[in-house]
């Protein structure tokens, strides 16, 4: 059963207790439906046995993005209109979280909750081998899934030398990382890293400035000690970093977290590539969880 179905089977615009608004209501207090509009839906709801939502999307008052909208109320789960937010609309957990890519994500999480997260572990690197494998996309929509989980969730981007989770999240990129490796932002600010306001329990701390000695910053003796003073705060920490080809700095990464998942993008990726980033890992006492295959 997937989670769109799993919702639906509850979604008959009855409340689900006294403190839980039913859908009809989240509908009409987001101005989709008016109470004339709520009573037509009601009838036809009993004429044809429909759930609530179904009856208002046959009816052509509402569509089915706006019945995921009301739902994500009902249920604490949040998630955007298109459009909202001025993300990117790469961020499909933000955008489209009951589609077929969302599922897979999902599928994905609860890999990674059973076979790290679970076991005392905060803090996963996720690294693609080259630019552009979809390393930076898959820790940002991994981020906001954790969030949507209830996961006090952070967010880190420590690619120093192409950052991208400040383009998909529309932040200001500074001060970020660099500044705090650098010893230029306390620890007691980045341990502030406020919240999204849309995702009250995911936070983004950005590269910041992009540094001349990236490799020298990320392998400091400091590194694992601010990142384990992170940690105190979170639940999930997910870290993106830069191409594993052409740099260390996944690896060194990756050793301070003591693991990482490898993005790999199919018909690009060398697995010769992939094979001695692995044996980079284990030298540096890391484990690879595992690998995920992009295609596009």
């Amino acid at each position: 059963m997937n989670a769109l179905n799993a919702v639906h089977l509850v979604d008959d615009g009855l409340a689900l207790g006294n403190k839980e608004p039913n859908v009809g209501r989240l509908l009409r207090d987001a101005g989709k439906l008016t109470s004339a509009d709520a009573e037509r839906v009601v009838l036809l709801q009993k004429t044809e046995k429909l759930r609530f939502g179904e009856a208002a999307i046959k009816l052509g008052l509402i569509n089915e993005a706006d019945l995921q909208q009301a739902l994500s109320h009902q249920f604490d789960y949040p998630h955007l209109s298109p459009g909202e937010g001025q993300f990117s609309p790469d961020l499909i957990a933000v955008y489209e979280p009951f589609g077929h890519q969302a599922e897979q994500l999902r599928a994905l999480r609860s890999q990674l909750m059973m076979r790290w997260f679970s076991n005392g572990h905060k803090t996963l690197t996720i690294a693609g081998i080259n630019a552009g494998d979809g390393a930076s996309y898959l820790a940002a929509n991994l981020a906001v899934m954790f969030s949507q989980l209830g996961e006090r969730t952070l967010l880190i981007d420590a690619d120093l030398r192409r950052p991208r989770q400040h383009v998909l999240f529309n932040l200001g990129n500074r001060p970020g990382l660099s500044e705090l490796l650098a010893g230029r932002v306390k620890m007691s600010e980045a341990n502030r890293v406020p919240a999204l306001p849309a995702f009250p329990n995911l936070s983004v701390l950005t590269a910041g400035a992009v540094p001349p000695n990236p490799a020298e910053l990320l392998s400091h003796t400091a590194t694992p000690i601010k990142l384990k003073g992170l940690a105190e705060h979170y639940d999930v920490i997910l870290i993106d970093t830069s191409a594993a080809h052409g740099s260390a700095d996944a690896a060194v990464v990756a050793a301070r977290t003591g693991a990482a998942l490898l993005v790999l993008r199919q018909n690009h990726t060398q697995l010769a590539a992939a094979a001695a980033f692995q044996a980079n890992l284990a030298s540096a006492g890391a484990v690879m969880l595992g690998a995920v295959l992009n295609q596009f």
